[in-house]
């Protein structure tokens, strides 16, 4: 897929979304006030959309919607309370949603949390907060997102998925020693393997879905790792960081893509090794058709109860 579009590392999401008309489109972005959300959601509303705000803080995200309404010409932006972390909150922001769903953006995550920390429903917090909250997420918008007869499902993952696989027979961390790095990578391992899953389910509902790896940006998600540590050549603008999400969540560049993890505007190659960086590519792991099944039927047990 490399050069099938003329965009790349230094490419904004503006620059990505100039001439694309998006109105009459409906987005839903979570974390979707801050850092490279805020510019995802900026973009799009420049574009025409109508996105929604998935916000665990909703009074401060109104005050950043407010700012954005009142310099659009086009789109607009509304906010809903969503704490991905918690299922329950994810079940109620479900209920709340009427109508189709055109673009939904799992873009809230944390990063390398310290200490091991865990969910009401007892799962490690990256895991339940990257990963399975934007599953459930997903799953409870299923059907507004196949009234819009070609919905967009994006999952921001990251490089991080190169330090780990998904640990099947302890997810949550109750054996394996916690460490911070491997606790991000599996819940970015998952992103991944979730827009091959729903590829794999969903695609007679016209619903496509891929992941993709924002870059280095320097946003509060390095609170616990002492800030950015990529070299500065190596590092993206939070509007450069945004790119590849609204590539994928609106470009007609990439129409009917499905199942795939780009980088950089492009489709990244598989890797067989991490290698000591800088790190590029995807692992077999996180693009692989069993895997994605055998997540699926552990996510989908995972929210039964709680959806």
């Amino acid at each position: 897929m490399s050069g099938t579009n003329p965009f790349g590392f230094t490419s904004t999401a503006a620059e990505v979304l100039e001439g694309v008309d998006l109105t009459g489109k409906t987005a839903i972005v979570t974390g979707g006030a801050g850092g490279i959300g805020l510019e995802t959601t900026k973009a799009l509303v420049e574009a025409g959309a109508a996105v929604t705000i998935a916000a665990r803080r909703p009074d401060d995200a109104q005050r950043v919607a407010a700012e954005i309404n009142s310099a659009s010409q086009r789109g607009s932006v509304a906010v809903g309370a969503l704490d991905v972390a918690d299922l329950k909150s994810v079940r109620e922001f479900v209920e709340s949603w009427n109508g189709k769903l055109d673009i939904l953006i799992n873009n809230a995550g944390v990063m390398a949390i310290p200490e091991l920390q865990r969910s009401s429903e007892g799962h490690e917090m990256q895991f339940a907060t990257n990963y399975l909250g934007h599953f459930a997420l997903a799953q409870g918008l299923r059907g507004c997102l196949a009234k819009a007869n070609g919905a967009r499902v994006i999952s921001v993952a990251s490089v991080g998925s190169l330090f780990a696989p998904v640990f099947w027979d302890d997810p949550d961390f109750r054996f394996i020693p916690y460490d911070p790095l491997l606790g991000y990578g599996q819940s970015k391992t998952a992103c991944i393997l979730m827009s091959v899953g729903i590829t794999q389910q969903w695609s007679d509902d016209g619903i496509t879905s891929n992941a993709l790896n924002p870059g280095a940006i320097a946003t509060n998600l390095q609170k616990h790792t002492g800030g950015l540590r990529t070299p500065e050549h190596l590092r993206k603008t939070p509007q450069q960081g945004a790119s590849t999400s609204v590539l994928l969540a609106g470009s007609p560049l990439v129409e009917g893509i499905s199942g795939k993890y780009f980088d950089d505007c492009q489709e990244a190659p598989v890797v067989e090794e991490r290698g000591n960086g800088p790190f590029k590519g995807v692992a077999r792991y996180a693009i692989d058709p069993e895997n994605a099944d055998r997540l699926w039927t552990m996510s989908s047990s995972m929210v039964r109860n709680a959806l």
